[in-house]
């Protein structure tokens, strides 16, 4: 079981740095609109998209990695429902 646990440590940090690049993005992100509000540039404006973009990804990260968390990993997930379904099926 202590696998268990230094994979959930594991796993949290990870939560924590994905949490700690969004908030730094989602500061530069107000930079550049705050920029924005004072007249369009198309720099700006590119960089804002792709900050969108990144955050988004940083979000979808950080779903995945609280799922994981909480249900274990996707592959596991899947290998114990077939074993299931063919003992039920067996039975």
């Amino acid at each position: 079981m202590p696998q268990e646990g230094a994979s959930f440590l594991t796993d949290m940090r990870t939560l924590t740095e994905i949490k700690q690049e969004i908030d730094a993005l989602s500061d530069r992100r107000s930079e550049v609109m705050r920029a924005l509000s004072q007249g369009f540039d198309a720099t700006l404006s590119a960089e804002h998209k792709q900050l969108e973009e990144e955050i988004a990804e940083l979000w979808e990260e950080q779903r995945f990695a609280r799922a994981t968390i909480r249900h274990g990993d996707r592959d596991q997930i899947i290998q114990r429902a077939r074993q299931e379904e063919r003992l039920s099926r067996a039975a």
